[in-house]
């Protein structure tokens, strides 16, 4: 009898160890994207040339807390066409609106480091990979402005994706109720301390998007697909046996611009400061495999 237990032991320990290792051989390898603000990267204009900020302009650099893309793309060329790479995810969409959006109600909204997408490495195309696009869609930063004598904190939610749709939205409590598309440039502004709240738009067009391949690959006007290269090829092969970390890092060098009516660097729109642009200055795109 002693016997017969011992060797049905054996039999079940033996099955263990043959079930945990089928598991861990079939356990999926993933692309986990993830973001970072850089405040001391260099600062881009469209054509992703070293950009000054022009005259009669201020800018300030914010103080990043969330992020929301809407479309990632892996491009194994300079002359690759928007679209023709691998392209990753697409957020949902909506005509809710009346024309094509963006819909803010499903979008993925994350901080810095955090994993953003996680996609199994079987379900992308081996290949090598030099470029990353990422069409951004929402940012949500800390600024400073200036009233009444005073320099104030506040917060702002930029919404620089092509065309958003959006029920409502709320910053420190203060509700803005859309229900409606607004076009890149849509922002949204609430004082940290005290209950003010305001939003407006940029001048269309007026959004920086840097994109270095301006020439081979260009992108849609009032699209925010930031475009970067990769210092070293990405390659991804079919047998992968670890997860690749992609990290996108979003220069936020002075990001935040606006045309000045008193030239003292502050931002002041209760005397008419308006607001220019709020596109990323730049991605620089590294990965750990």
């Amino acid at each position: 009898m002693m016997k017969h237990l011992k060797i049905i032991a054996l039999i079940t320990f033996s099955m263990l160890i043959s079930c945990t290792k089928t598991d861990d051989t079939e356990q999926d390898n993933y692309l986990i994207v993830k973001f970072k603000f850089n405040p001391t990267q260099e600062r881009l204009n469209g054509f992703g040339l070293p950009a000054p900020i022009p005259v009669g302009h201020a800018a300030q650099t914010p103080n990043f807390r969330q992020i929301s893309a809407h479309y990632f793309e892996l491009s194994p060329a300079a002359n690759t066409l928007l679209g023709n790479g691998e392209i990753l995810y697409h957020a949902p969409e909506t005509n809710v609106g009346g024309s094509t959006a963006i819909d803010f109600s499903k979008a993925i909204i994350m901080g810095e480091n955090e994993d953003y997408l996680k996609i199994p490495l079987k379900d992308i195309t081996p290949g090598v990979y030099q470029w990353v696009r990422v069409s951004l869609a929402y940012q949500k930063y800390g600024i400073k402005v200036r009233a009444n004598n005073q320099d104030l904190d506040g917060t702002l939610e930029s919404f620089v994706g092509y065309n958003t749709y959006i029920t409502s939205h709320q910053i420190n409590g203060q509700n803005f109720n859309v229900n409606s598309n607004r076009r890149q440039g849509y922002w949204a502004f609430a004082l940290d301390a005290f209950p003010f709240a305001t939003s407006g738009i940029a001048p269309e067009g007026a959004t920086t998007v840097p994109n270095p391949l301006f020439n081979t690959s260009p992108i849609p006007q009032g699209s925010c697909v930031v475009t970067g290269k990769f210092a070293n090829n990405l390659e991804i092969r079919a047998n992968e046996s670890k997860d690749i970390i992609v990290t996108l890092s979003l220069s936020i060098n002075k990001s935040f611009e606006w045309v000045e009516v008193n030239a003292d660097g502050k931002y002041e729109p209760s005397i008419g400061e308006n607001v220019v642009d709020m596109g990323l200055r730049g991605l620089i795109p590294s990965f750990i495999k």
